[in-house]
């Protein structure tokens, strides 16, 4: 487990980091509650949080990529697969840590106006790693690390807004609810309203058993072995 323990380290050397972990969530949690959903708003956007929390931690292997890091590794004792597991488990721990953190501290301010606390959790959890999933696969595609980064900025912004994170989807055209329902995002807005208006349990199992999906998807295609 060498290489997960270096990912601790090396993340929060930069205080920027810790930082960055804090203040959105912490922040998030002291929105007022809205109209749509009828919870508080920082916990329906926190959907944007965990992607680019995601983004941030996942760059790492980019930035592995862009320092030869990875070229390095290939004649050490360590295996591609190993590297890149042993980074994912660490990233979805530190942001598991930050959604307990997160909903705890939020139960404590905001009480009965919140739906139930563990499953709102659990589906922060399963967007978590669909998140980081589609973080990998992202930067995958790219050489550069800072155009990756300013990209997948604009990118997550625009399935925010398609996916009902920011708006109801259903003030959208028919044809636009309808591909939108291939975003990420649509599934975890789509598990915190059901929630919100406390719709049966079983109700939430198609938004995380397609959310799961979408993280399969995004990690067989971010776990392409590539060096530069």
């Amino acid at each position: 487990m060498t290489v997960f323990r270096f990912v601790f380290r090396r993340f929060f050397r930069r205080k920027s980091n810790s930082i960055f972990l804090l203040v959105l969530p912490i922040g998030a949690i002291f929105l007022p509650t809205g109209d749509w959903p009828p919870i508080p708003l920082g916990f329906h956007y926190y959907g944007i949080i965990i992607m680019f929390m995601a983004s941030r931690l996942a760059a790492i292997i980019m930035e592995d990529r862009s320092n030869k890091t990875l070229i390095r590794l290939s004649v050490a004792p360590i295996s591609h697969f190993q590297y890149l597991w042993q980074n994912m488990l660490a990233y979805t721990t530190i942001m598991t840590a930050v959604n307990l953190m997160f909903v705890i501290i939020g139960t404590i301010v905001h009480g009965g106006n919140l739906p139930s606390p563990v499953f709102l959790f659990i589906i922060y959890t399963v967007f978590t790693m669909t998140a980081l999933g589609f973080s990998l696969a992202w930067y995958a595609i790219f050489r550069n690390k800072e155009a990756a980064f300013s990209v997948l900025g604009g990118i997550i912004i625009l399935m925010a807004m398609l996916g009902g994170l920011l708006w109801p989807v259903e003030i959208m055209p028919d044809f636009l609810q309808r591909a939108v329902m291939l975003l990420p995002t649509y599934w975890v807005a789509e598990a915190t309203i059901l929630l919100s208006y406390n719709a049966a349990i079983e109700e939430l199992f198609v938004p995380l058993v397609v959310m799961i999906l979408f993280c399969i998807a995004f990690l067989l295609l971010g776990s392409r072995r590539k060096l530069t």
